[in-house]
């Protein structure tokens, strides 16, 4: 939502600017300025990236204009799970999760929360990290290492497209440049032509420079920084995780491996104390009520 607002704010304070000098807007729609310019823009993308970076790309565009994932919502729902699977494990012991963590679309626990099914890298570090522990002979200093070493690829991929992006963003001002420096070759082949028709030549060769400038600051560099940033939140957010699943593995309690894990969120979208153990007691208390009634 903020992104369309700012990106409507860019188009609209230049346009707006424009017109308030009197300008033409009429001059400023230069079809073939603006077919040289991206084309060109995208053909370097093409030409210096394979598909599976293309395909994160495009991705990471569309989710400029929807909501975040890693807000603080879904962190108290995943410090839930976990504590729920923590003490699975504490009650019943580790193998116990064994056919949750093989097929998580079928757990008990899991299918309550469908983002975790729905995010494969959630998915697959926790259980690939919890599957190492119900194994067993691994030690905790060995899997924290895993863990990091497991985050530092993914977090290497996930700036890929973010590098891509922001190369072919630099790439814009120059283009407008070449639209520019071919709508002066045009001009010049039209001089002693009259002065109106010498004058729109002119008009649209700058017009190449200028929504090169405007496409490389005002709308591909803003959106490859907010790809950026989403990067980073699914890095905290994994990192988090690791947090509490190494903190659980070394022999904390599900409640002290879940509060450590808590101190571990970025600070914007942490929650509370006393959110996550309402959160997290809650399940807890209904658990206890459940099993006394089964006694």
């Amino acid at each position: 939502m903020f992104a369309i607002i700012g990106i409507l704010l860019v188009f609209g304070a230049v346009i707006g600017g424009f017109l308030m000098e009197k300008g033409h807007l009429a001059v400023l729609i230069q079809p073939a300025e603006f077919l040289i310019i991206v084309g060109s823009a995208l053909g370097t993308l093409l030409i210096a990236n394979p598909l599976h970076t293309l395909k994160s790309i495009l991705g990471g565009v569309v989710s400029v204009f929807g909501k975040t994932r890693y807000g603080k919502q879904r962190y108290v729902s995943t410090l839930k799970m976990m504590f729920e699977l923590l003490n699975k494990i504490r009650r019943a012991g580790m193998l116990s999760i064994e056919m949750d963590i093989e097929k998580p679309e079928e757990s008990e626990i899991f299918k309550q929360y469908p983002d975790f099914i729905a995010d494969p890298h959630m998915r697959d570090f926790v259980c690939d990290t919890m599957r190492m522990a119900v194994t067993g002979g691994v030690e905790a200093f060995d899997l924290d290492q895993m863990m990091d070493l497991d985050l530092e690829v993914r977090h290497r991929c996930s700036h890929q497209p973010v590098s891509a992006l922001a190369t072919a963003a630099d790439s814009l001002p120059g283009l407008g440049i070449v639209a520019a420096v071919l709508g002066v070759v045009i001009t010049m082949g039209a001089l002693g032509g009259p002065p109106e028709e010498i004058g729109h030549k002119v008009a649209a060769a700058l017009v190449g420079t200028f929504l090169g400038i405007l496409l490389c600051y005002g709308l591909v560099g803003p959106i490859g920084s907010y790809m950026s940033k989403v990067a980073e939140d699914e890095h905290a957010f994994l990192y988090a995780m690791r947090v509490l699943m190494i903190s659980f593995i070394k022999g904390n309690a599900p409640v002290q491996a879940v509060e450590i894990a808590r101190r571990a969120i970025p600070l914007q979208v942490r929650p509370s104390f006393d959110e996550v153990e309402k959160a997290c007691r809650g399940d807890q208390a209904h658990e206890s009520a459940a099993e006394r009634q089964v006694a």
